[in-house]
């Protein structure tokens, strides 16, 4: 991926990505297309009110996909309920004739889905990245000659 994923703040640089499904509440059929055009350009806004990117956007009849980027200022449950907040109280004004076939309650359901993405490594790989820092020849230079890390590892090994 490109370096401009990247977001730059004054004391950090950070890639967070999450990909989260939401649905429709009962799963009714209402993300028709112009529904789902006025659902970007609601997303489209809220990226210009708040630091959060949507690097993708898919809509399906009853549900959402959105790949999210944010800084790391904010859990990612404050961000979609933010995100979920906003884009219904935008659809009903929008498009009113949503809300009937939600018996005139709400568009989302409480339940959604996250996860994040990998960008550059899997999980195994980082895995075995941090457990072989022990091994590696730098990390040994660089540590073993202190006693308190000594100490650790023969802890930690034994």
């Amino acid at each position: 991926m490109k370096n401009e994923l990247h977001i730059t703040k004054e004391h950090n640089v950070s890639l967070l990505l999450y990909h989260f499904v939401c649905p429709a509440k009962y799963r009714r059929d209402i993300f028709v297309w112009p529904v789902v055009t006025t659902l970007i350009a609601v997303c489209k806004e809220i990226e210009q009110a708040y630091e959060i990117r949507f690097e993708e956007i898919w809509a399906d009849i009853d549900h959402v996909h959105f790949m999210i980027q944010w800084v790391p200022m904010q859990s990612p449950t404050n961000i979609i309920k933010k995100v979920k907040s906003i884009t219904a109280r935008r659809l009903f004004e929008k498009h009113p004739e949503i809300k009937s076939k939600l018996w005139w309650g709400e568009l989302w359901t409480k339940w959604y889905y996250v996860n994040t993405v990998g960008m550059y490594w899997s999980y195994d790989k980082i895995k075995s990245y941090i457990q072989n820092q022990w091994e590696t020849k730098e990390y040994k230079q660089r540590y073993m000659n202190t006693s308190w890390m000594t100490s650790l590892f023969e802890w930690v090994i034994f």
